[in-house]
C-alpha cells in the first residue's frame, strides 16, 4: 500500500508517523512545499523576540531523521501541483530542480494547513506574514537590524504574541485590530484587560482602526491617523488552503474548508483531510467549524491513520480549547463565547468569579478572572474563558475536560481535585464556579450581569454597595449607595426601596447581602462577578466618557 501525504507538520506527520507504527510495509511518502516537514508553528513568535534563541529548536525533526526511525520517504521543497482521483495519482514538481513527475498513490492524506490572510490594501506586498520557518527567518531578519518602529495588523493570538516579542527585543511596536478588542475567542469584559496588559508594557495599541494603505515607512489608518513602520506583520488570520481539494472536485464544506466525515474522508473515500484545511465538527452544536490548533491537527492524523489500518475510530469532536500568553498573562478560552450564544439564540447563563490561583495566606497568590457559561435549566457547560497570571490554564482544562465527560455546571462543585495552599485552596476555583452556578441553577440567588444595570435602574431598582466605605471611596459605580455587609442587620431600615441590585467587589459579599435581604423582605438581585467586573467592562469604559464629556 502506498499512501501519499501532502504537507507535513502537525497533521501530516501524526498520519505518516501513526501509520508506520500499524504498518511497517506500507511505502509513506510526504510531499511538503516549504523546505521544514516537522516543526513548532507555535514557536515561531518567540523565536522573533529571542525567547528562543536557536532556530534549531524549532526544528522537530528533519527528512533524514525521519528516514532513519519510521522509514518514511520525506520530500520537502516538493509542491503537488494537482490531483487526478480519478487515476490516483498526483502531480509533483521539485521546487529545486523544477523536474516534474506523476505518483500514484492508494490513499491519499491532505494536510496543506491554512494561508494567511493579505487583504488587498495598497502596498501590502511590504507586510510579512508569520506561518512557516521561512516567514520566521524573514522577520528575524528584519528585527535584527534594529528597527525604529513597527505595526502589527491584526489582534488575535499570532498578533498579540507577535507584539510582545517585538516589545521584548525593545522595537517601538503599535498593534492594529479593526474590531473593538483584541483576542475574538474572548467575551469584551474579559479583552478589555487583555487590552490594559499590552498597554502597560508600551504597546500602542488601536482598536476599531483598519489599515488602509502601508507606505515606504508608515501605514495609514482608516481614520486618516500615520503610524510609523519600519516594518510590518501581517496577522489577519488565516484561511484554509482548498486549492488542491477544490481543483480535485473534493466538496468543500459551509465554512470554507475540505468537508470531512467521522473519520476525517472526504467526498472521495480514499482520500483524507487534516489540519487547518479541513472542516471539524463543533461538539456544542453539531455544525461544522475552523478550529486551526495544533493537538486537533495531531490527533486527526492519528484517527487517520487508525482508519486506513482498520482498527476502531472514535470521531473527534471540538469545543475550541486554546490559550494564550500576553506579557505576564495566560488566557485561557473553551467552548463557545457568550458573543456566539446571543447570536445563535442559544439559551445561556453567565457567571464570574475573581478567585486567587492558591490559598490566599500562602505567599503570591495572584487573582484570577474567570467566567462560565451554561444552559440555565440543564447546567450544560457551554464555554469559559479565564485570564490570570498563573492557574488559569488547569482551571480552563479541567472544564473543558468536564465538557468533554458530560459534567454539568453544578457538578463542578463535587470535583475533588488536588489541593494545598502552593496550589489551590480547599474550595479551588473550579469548585467555587461550582457553587455559583448551583446557586442560579437551583433558584436559590438571581444575579444580574454587568451589561445590565441600566436594565435593572429602569425597572426601579436602587443600587446598594456592600463593600466597605474605604473600598467604595478607591471607586464605585454610579448612583450607588454604601451600607456595608456586616451594617446590614442594623441599618436595612435605611432602604426605601424594596428591590436592590447589590454589588460588593467580586460578587461573594453581594451574594451574601442579598441572601440577607431577601430574608428581610427584600427583592434583592446580585450583581454578577461585582464591581470588578464592572469595572472592567465597556459599560464601564462608556460611564467614564460620559463622565468626561460632563
Amino acid at each position: 500500500m502506498r499512501v501519499i501525504i501532502i504537507g507535513g507538520v502537525a497533521g501530516g506527520m501524526s498520519a505518516a508517523t501513526r501509520l508506520r507504527r500499524l504498518d511497517e510495509s506500507a511505502e509513506i511518502i510526504v510531499l511538503e512545499k516549504s523546505g521544514h516537514v516537522s516543526y513548532a508553528n507555535c514557536g515561531l513568535p518567540y523565536y522573533v523576540g529571542g525567547v528562543i534563541e536557536n532556530e534549531k529548536d524549532l526544528l522537530l525533526q528533519t527528512p533524514a531523521s525521519l528516514h532513519a526511525r519510521f522509514r518514511l520517504d520525506v520530500r520537502v521543497s516538493t509542491e503537488v501541483l494537482a490531483i487526478n482521483p480519478s487515476k490516483k495519482t498526483v502531480a509533483v514538481k521539485n521546487l529545486i530542480s523544477g523536474e516534474s513527475s506523476e505518483m500514484d498513490y492508494d490513499k491519499l492524506i491532505l494536510s496543506p494547513g491554512a494561508s494567511p490572510v493579505v487583504p488587498p490594501i495598497p502596498g501590502i506586498e511590504r507586510g510579512m506574514t508569520l506561518r512557516t520557518v521561512e516567514d520566521v527567518e524573514k522577520i528575524a531578519a528584519s528585527v535584527g537590524k534594529k528597527p525604529a518602529s513597527a505595526v502589527v495588523i491584526g489582534g488575535g493570538f499570532i498578533g498579540v504574541e507577535i507584539a510582545e516579542n517585538l516589545v521584548h527585543r525593545k522595537i517601538p511596536t503599535a498593534l492594529v485590530e479593526a474590531t473593538d478588542q483584541v483576542l475574538m475567542p474572548l467575551d469584551p469584559e474579559l479583552a478589555t484587560l487583555v487590552a490594559q496588559e499590552v498597554r502597560s508594557h508600551g504597546v500602542d495599541l488601536r482598536l476599531g482602526s483598519s489599515v488602509v494603505k502601508i507606505s515606504s515607512d508608515s501605514v495609514e489608518l482608516a481614520n486618516g491617523e500615520v503610524l510609523p513602520a519600519e516594518i510590518v506583520i501581517l496577522a489577519i488570520g488565516v484561511r484554509p488552503e482548498i486549492g488542491l481539494a477544490k481543483a480535485a472536485g473534493l466538496e468543500i464544506g459551509t465554512r470554507n474548508g475540505i468537508k470531512v466525515d467521522d473519520f476525517n474522508r472526504t467526498s472521495n473515500l480514499d482520500i483524507y483531510a487534516v489540519g487547518d484545511a479541513a472542516e471539524k465538527t463543533d461538539a456544542l452544536d453539531g455544525n461544522a467549524t475552523l478550529v486551526p490548533l495544533a493537538n486537533l491537527a495531531n490527533r486527526h492524523g492519528r484517527v487517520v491513520a487508525d482508519h486506513i489500518c482498520g482498527l476502531t475510530v472514535r470521531p473527534v469532536k471540538t469545543i475550541g480549547t486554546a490559550i494564550v500568553k500576553v506579557f505576564d498573562l495566560m488566557i485561557a478560552t473553551t467552548g463557545w463565547n457568550e458573543k456566539r450564544l446571543k447570536a445563535a439564540n442559544r439559551p445561556h447563563q453567565a457567571i464570574h468569579i475573581h478567585p486567587n490561583s492558591h490559598a490566599g495566606y500562602y505567599p503570591d497568590a495572584k487573582q484570577m478572572t474567570l467566567k462560565l457559561i451554561f444552559d440555565p435549566k440543564s447546567g450544560e457547560i457551554l464555554g469559559a474563558q479565564g485570564i490570570g497570571i498563573e492557574g488559569v490554564d488547569k482551571r480552563i482544562d479541567v472544564i473543558a475536560t468536564a465538557m468533554r465527560g458530560g459534567i454539568t455546571a453544578p457538578e463542578l462543585a463535587d470535583l475533588e481535585l488536588a489541593y494545598a495552599p502552593p496550589f489551590g485552596s480547599a474550595k479551588d476555583a473550579v469548585n467555587m464556579l461550582g457553587y455559583v452556578a448551583e446557586n442560579v441553577v437551583s433558584g436559590v440567588s438571581k444575579i444580574a450581569q454587568w451589561n445590565e444595570i441600566d436594565e435593572y435602574r429602569a425597572k426601579g431598582y436602587e443600587l446598594l454597595d456592600v463593600r466597605s466605605e474605604a473600598e467604595c471611596g478607591r471607586g464605585i459605580i454610579p448612583g450607588a449607595i454604601n451600607i456595608p455587609v456586616d451594617e446590614i442587620r442594623d441599618r436595612y431600615s435605611e432602604l426605601k426601596n424594596k428591590n436592590l441590585l447589590v454589588n460588593c467587589q467580586v460578587g461573594l459579599r453581594g451574594h451574601t447581602g442579598s441572601m440577607l435581604l431577601k430574608e428581610l423582605g427584600f427583592n434583592a438581585v446580585n450583581l454578577d462577578g461585582g464591581y470588578l467586573t464592572w469595572s472592567n467592562s465597556p459599560a464601564a469604559s462608556k460611564q467614564e466618557k460620559r463622565e468626561n464629556n460632563v
